[in-house]
């Protein structure tokens, strides 16, 4: 048998990447066009595999591609994330009760160890902290529910989420209440309490929802 090489990373997924992450640190920020030329001659590249990146973000939905008008970053409504979370909440809530009869001793282990880093980055007010705890949280339980198409399309969502202009935890107190919830999502996780498990996520998700209502509301209130 022949073996047959590995081709390396293509040249417009690393490019897709690279906007990515300019899209979600809002440094090309929503409603923005995204300027082909500029970018082209900033990477060094020539505009196919740049526009082969930009369909690429399109088909995430982080990225618009409007005929004659050219390349828009997205930007999310209230609508859109009033209707994100509802399916969020859905299907978090799915993954949690997969995880409450699915999950080993040395799967809630993990999960013990990442919520010890919520609870440290919250001690310390470390919101960025909290952050990428909370993140990896949820992806354990994704990969505990051991559900490909669940993970895919939580993941997908996710980075649709990441378009809005605002961050929840920033909300006051919202921090702390994330915590608590994540206390007794895991306290459920432990007892193998599937129902509870899948309640308590739902409500998790909602919450967050809330929170980032109350934060676009006074802040449009002080425009």
């Amino acid at each position: 048998m022949t073996a047959i090489r590995i081709a390396p990373l293509a040249l417009y997924q690393e490019v897709a990447e690279r906007l990515r992450e300019r899209i979600f640190s809002h440094e090309l920020p929503p409603g923005s066009w995204v300027d082909e030329q500029a970018l082209a001659d900033d990477y060094g590249i020539s505009r196919t595999p740049l526009r082969e990146a930009l369909k690429v973000l399109a088909s995430e939905g982080l990225v618009t591609l409007k005929p004659r008008r050219g390349c828009y970053v997205t930007e999310i409504s209230e609508r859109d994330l009033d209707e994100i979370f509802n399916v969020m909440a859905l299907l978090e809530g799915q993954c949690a009760q997969l995880s409450a009869r699915k999950a080993t001793d040395a799967d809630l282990l993990r999960l013990r160890d990442v919520h010890a880093k919520l609870e440290k980055a919250a001690g310390s007010g470390d919101i960025d902290g909290f952050f990428e705890a909370n993140q990896a949280f949820h992806h354990t339980l994704q990969e505990i529910a051991d559900n490909r198409w669940l993970l895919q399309v939580i993941e997908d969502l996710r980075k649709v989420i990441k378009l809005s202009r605002h961050h929840s935890l920033f909300g006051e107190g919202r921090l702390e209440q994330s915590l608590a919830e994540h206390r007794d999502l895991l306290a459920a996780l432990a007892g193998r309490d599937e129902q509870r498990a899948e309640l308590l996520m739902r409500a998790h998700i909602n919450s967050g929802r809330a929170a980032l209502a109350r934060i676009a509301k006074a802040k449009s209130r002080s425009a």
